[in-house]
């Protein structure tokens, strides 16, 4: 099936992404977006706007094609029923680029591109409403809160998503301003990494800074595992995977003459692959438990947030690059190098046979401000092969059995 979207069509959702990039609101907080986002929703004819967790920003939202279905839909393999995911979060930082849609709320912007994947994924919806007489099963619509901390995904599963919903088979999409916009990143395998973050406390015995044998100094302590993990990655890993390991923050002392109680650090490990980063862990621990008993401390390790990798399989990949090349030719279907940042929607591929598109959003010629950046934007003209690229998606799944 050919879409088109119209030059009208798309200047109404750059209009949308214009907005809501002077407008961004931080994850959680997303009260107006998910206002706007509702209000939009409200316009396309035959949306119907689902009630999951009224405590919970974001909208959950569906859409059913109008065509009789002649074939019989009780394969095993039938796909009747897809979902569309978009997040619609910003980060506190101060935006920097001088451009006409600049952040108004101070400290807040769209830093990462969640406008432009939002407006994609109404354009997705008003095209799928066009055409709903050419298609037939149902697409669901996940506008997802707090991405950006990671939990948001999780939040929403855990409100119940899937049992508001049934998809059979999910799509997600992110800008990616490293490949030029209108470009369709098909890629199999691991795309963004898994990762676990953990806090790290070490409690030793506080006294005098001039009366050391008295005391045991965990900062001390702290320093040696600080060295020490680096080697997980230089020689516990292959240096044919990747894995990173990240100290971001250590918390402890007052004064120069005083040894303290305790240090807290937080961390994290990322890695391409879950057996590479189950290894980490694994070593961080050894790491951190005989580092302390060496220099007589207390350890303790306290796992925050893990998620799981954005994995692309090959027969999710065939799917996506027939649905990309039939959205913008098959001259705009590219492949790029894996990236170790996370998405959380990595959680609902873990749940439901998915796959995670890289749209482009650079401009060749102009600086490559990367994701979180103060100078970050995407290129409006990329907005209408993340359109056509997600509506396609959800259309090639529901005509084809894998």
């Amino acid at each position: 099936m050919k879409l088109l979207l119209t030059k009208d069509e798309e200047q109404r959702l750059l209009d949308f992404k214009h907005d809501m990039h002077i407008h961004p609101e931080l994850p959680h907080q997303e009260y107006e977006t998910t206002k706007k986002i509702k209000a939009f929703l409200e316009t396309i004819p035959g949306v119907e706007i689902l009630e999951l967790d009224p405590e919970l920003t974001g909208v959950v939202a569906r859409i059913r094609g109008r065509k009789e279905n002649a074939e019989s839909c009780d394969a095993p393999t039938s796909i009747t029923e897809v979902g569309l995911r978009a997040d619609i979060d910003a980060i506190a930082q101060t935006e920097t680029w001088d451009g006409p849609y600049r952040s108004q709320n101070p400290g807040v912007m769209h830093a990462c591109g969640h406008d432009f994947h939002t407006a994609s994924l109404l354009g997705a919806a008003m095209l799928l409403s066009k055409y709903a007489d050419e298609w037939s099963g149902t697409v669901d619509l996940l506008f997802q809160e707090a991405e950006e901390t990671t939990d948001g995904a999780k939040e929403m599963l855990d409100a119940g998503l899937f049992d508001l919903i049934h998809p059979q088979m999910f799509f997600g999409m992110h800008n990616r301003p490293e490949v030029e916009a209108g470009k369709v990143v098909c890629h199999t395998g691991g795309l963004m990494a898994c990762k676990t973050n953990f806090h790290i406390t070490l409690n030793g015995l506080g006294g005098h800074g001039g009366n050391p044998h008295l005391c045991v100094d965990p900062i001390v302590c702290a320093a040696a595992i600080i060295q020490s993990l680096q080697t997980i990655v230089s020689r516990n890993t292959n240096p044919l995977e990747s894995v990173v390991m990240t100290v971001g923050s250590i918390h402890g002392g007052s004064v120069e003459n005083l040894v303290v109680d305790q240090v807290k650090m937080t961390a994290s490990i990322r890695a391409l692959s879950e057996e590479a980063k189950a290894k980490a862990v694994s070593r961080m621990e050894e790491i951190v438990y005989g580092t302390a008993k060496a220099y007589d401390c207390q350890a303790e390790i306290e796992y925050r947030e893990i998620l799981p990798l954005v994995y692309n399989s090959p027969e999710m990949c065939a799917l996506a690059t027939r649905a990309a090349i039939a959205a913008v030719g098959s001259e705009n279907v590219t492949d790029a190098v894996p990236t170790m940042a996370s998405e959380d929607f990595s959680l609902i591929m873990a749940q439901v046979p998915s796959f995670f598109f890289w749209v482009g959003s650079g401009t060749p010629g102009e600086t490559c401000y990367a994701w979180h950046s103060e100078n970050f934007h995407t290129n409006d003209s990329a907005i209408r092969a993340a359109v056509l690229t997600m509506a396609q998606a959800a259309l090639h799944a529901l005509e084809e059995s894998l």
